[in-house]
């Protein structure tokens, strides 16, 4: 399969788009074909490793220390069908269409990537695409804890101002 490939530290110039092994989903996993997947702020701050001396200390001892090592498919949001189940799934069928995210797994940056069953998953709902569903699970996730933190009730008016990233 094709995927996108963390080669260093640095520029988009890290990126590499080449040939690897296709996932198999292990006994709790869904093998999902990634249609649409995302590219935030956080995804170019992990890539530059732009963050305080104090962080990137230990994100380099969880990545690599000069290299990706530990993760080197980027890329966190994705929508997709369902390919293969493990032998122990059971929420989820082949075929089924969902949006999700790799959490510190990352690999969305591929055309295939393996997610537990008891991740960050939904099915799509069939008005919705697959480009617009992949960015909910950052997004639509920070939109809804915000508003609960301001207690809005049926009815009442929001003005969404901005958009994240």
């Amino acid at each position: 399969m094709k995927a996108i490939v963390w080669t260093g530290y640095g520029s988009p110039d890290v990126l590499q788009l080449r040939e690897v092994a296709k996932p198999a989903p292990k006994a709790n996993e869904l093998l999902v074909k990634i249609r649409a997947t995302t590219v935030t702020t956080g995804d170019c701050e992990m890539r530059n490793l732009r963050f305080p001396y104090w962080i990137r200390l230990p994100m380099r001892a969880f990545i690599g220390l000069r290299k990706p090592t530990r993760i080197t498919i980027p890329g966190n949001y994705l929508a997709g069908e369902i390919e293969a189940v493990g032998a122990d799934v059971t929420r989820f069928q082949v075929g089924d269409q969902i949006f999700s995210t790799t959490l510190f797994g990352f690999s969305a940056y591929a055309e295939y990537t393996c997610v537990p069953e008891n991740g960050a998953i939904a099915i799509k709902p069939a008005t919705v695409s697959y480009e617009e569903a992949a960015p909910v699970g950052l997004g639509g996730l920070e939109a809804l804890h915000f508003l609960r933190i301001a207690a809005v009730q049926p009815g009442e008016k929001v003005l969404i101002n901005g958009a994240g990233g």
